[in-house]
């Protein structure tokens, strides 16, 4: 299983019970840097608390989990601002 799926597998269920919809994870490579970028949706707007929201349950299911092995910047944004 790639690390795309292992992390919609390990995150969509808690994400879902927050309230939020995961709408799409992307692992990616960009100036150098791996992304591992989290595009959330919900009713209405989402604002960056949201977001902030989103990455408190994430970070300490994926440290747990720890099965990426390379550095990496959690970016969690919305699918309506898009993603830095």
């Amino acid at each position: 299983m790639d690390i795309v799926s292992r992390v919609e597998d390990l995150i969509t269920k808690p994400v879902e019970e927050a309230g939020y919809r995961i709408d799409q994870v992307l692992y990616v490579k960009e100036d150098g840097n791996q992304f591992l970028r989290v595009v959330i949706d919900k009713p209405g707007n989402i604002e960056v608390d949201d977001c902030v929201v989103v990455s408190k349950i994430i970070n300490p299911l994926l440290d747990e989990e720890d099965f990426i092995n390379e550095s990496y910047i959690l970016d969690v944004c919305s699918k309506e601002k898009g993603c830095e």
